[in-house]
């Protein structure tokens, strides 16, 4: 086989893999944070019934079982509150618990914020899109990121929460305050924008909602 043969199928291969793989951590991230919640009670359970029953619920108290099992439960649960939320009963419990969570500083402060953040990434800020891009980390470039908030300074400037998230992974980024009027607005969707970010650029639209701003020397070279 020839090596201009080699390099290209081991590029080609490259190039089909990584999608896999990007898809693989962040569905593994998210099923481990989903199964943690469950993991310790489901997890003793086993262990007490596989006391009482060792010759058959002993041979299944492995974690490759537990750790599937306790992430559909926590998908049944979050189906359940989402379910209750709904329903007069489901927010007067919500609001009961709330109740209870502000007698409690340091929780109080937690969930509020939680709280707040998730009402915003469902609600658009008024007077901006959602999907922005700002000038990060430095003037001559952009990046993208989302709006969270609006908001105005002592003067009566308005201005904007941006959250910039890292690629490939998205948990982590930047909260940044820019002034609306520097912002670039897209009517991309958060789905589009997340595919953006999670593919490090390459599933994208052809054009994008800004033009670049050349230097003179460039220019003339």
């Amino acid at each position: 086989m020839r090596p201009l043969y080699v390099q290209r199928y081991l590029l080609t291969g490259l190039l089909t893999f990584i999608p896999i793989w990007l898809t693989w951590v962040v569905f593994k991230s998210i099923f481990s944070l989903l199964s943690q919640v469950n993991l310790p009670w489901i997890s003793a359970l086993f262990d007490a019934l596989a006391a009482v029953f060792p010759g058959t619920l002993g041979r299944l108290n492995q974690g490759w079982l537990i750790s599937p099992l306790a992430f559909v439960v926590t998908l049944v649960t979050l189906y359940a509150m989402g379910f209750a939320a709904n329903r007069v009963l489901g927010r007067r419990m919500l609001g009961a618990f709330e109740r209870v969570i502000d007698r409690i500083p340091i929780a109080h402060s937690i969930y509020g914020g939680a709280k707040k953040l998730m009402g915003m990434l469902q609600n658009k800020p008024s007077g901006t899109q959602r999907v922005v891009f700002i000038n990060f980390p430095s003037p001559e470039l952009k990046t993208i990121g989302f709006v969270t908030r609006v908001f105005h300074d002592s003067e009566g400037n308005e201005l904007a929460a941006v959250y910039v998230p890292t690629t490939p992974n998205p948990t982590g980024g930047y909260l940044e305050i820019v002034p609306i009027e520097r912002l670039v607005e897209t009517d991309w969707s958060v789905d589009q924008a997340m595919a953006f970010i999670l593919s490090a650029g390459a599933a994208g639209p052809d054009t994008l909602p800004f033009a670049v701003e050349r230097k003179a020397s460039a220019l003339v070279e």
